[in-house]
């Protein structure tokens, strides 16, 4: 579904990614680990179009990205639930979840929709007249995900969903986050917390310095003892 091909991004003078190449087929949930620097979100900035590559290739079943707007990488069908969540404060919470369909014209599908995401995310559906500025932290969160469920994507590109959220916080978004992928939701997912990016995901890349160092099946990555030493805090159960 999503290739990347020897991809060189820079900010300025800072070679951010050095060449990496990586695949994400169609129904996986595919994480990225690795520390802070390393490119994480550069990489889900390439894909989604906010950064451009200086070099290498995007594909989304087969057609190249890197040269599209933000826009027209939407219409495709992925979308990017960035980090720091990024809702609009001002608007209601129904407002912004609105605006997640902006680029859709089937009014009664986007209705029936809406009325999906508050099954998924309940606490929306109660706070739906409420200001988003106004949430907690993980109530930002669920709105920025279901926000991207708006637009129906095909493929969800997740930056750091469990970043500054209570234990259990964490598990809910990444129970929701199975739960998406079950209904056919394509994901790469950007994650710090490590175990439990490995614990949902299909298959694993660490990235080091923006470059890609180990990649397998997530179970496996996971019981590699440099991956458990670096990221996961030792023995992994």
């Amino acid at each position: 579904m999503l290739t990347l091909e020897g991809l060189h991004v820079y900010y300025g003078g800072i070679h951010a990614l050095k060449g990496i190449s990586l695949m994400v087929e169609e129904g996986e949930i595919v994480t990225l680990i690795g520390a802070n620097g390393a490119g994480k979100s550069t990489t889900l900035r390439a894909i989604s179009g906010l950064v451009r590559p200086r070099s290498g290739r995007i594909l989304f079943e087969q057609q190249p990205l890197h040269t599209l707007p933000a826009d027209r990488i939407v219409r495709l069908g992925i979308t990017h639930v960035p980090e720091g969540r990024r809702v609009f404060a001002s608007l209601s919470v129904r407002e912004n979840l609105q605006l997640g369909a902006y680029s859709r014209r089937d009014r009664g599908e986007i209705t029936a929709d809406l009325h999906r995401v508050y099954e998924l995310f309940p606490r929306l559906g109660e706070r739906q007249n409420q200001s988003a500025g106004t949430l907690s932290g993980g109530e930002q969160q669920m709105l920025a995900i279901g926000r991207a469920l708006m637009a129906r994507p095909r493929l969800l590109l997740l930056d750091e969903p469990s970043m500054g959220l209570a234990p259990l916080l964490v598990m809910e978004i990444f129970r929701i986050i199975k739960e998406i992928n079950h209904g056919g939701t394509t994901i790469l997912l950007v994650e710090q917390n490590a175990n439990q990016a490995l614990r949902v995901a299909h298959r694993a890349y660490v990235l080091q310095s923006g470059e890609i160092v180990r990649e397998g099946p997530a179970a496996e990555v996971a019981q590699d003892p440099e991956v458990r030493r670096a990221y996961l805090g030792g023995d992994v159960a």
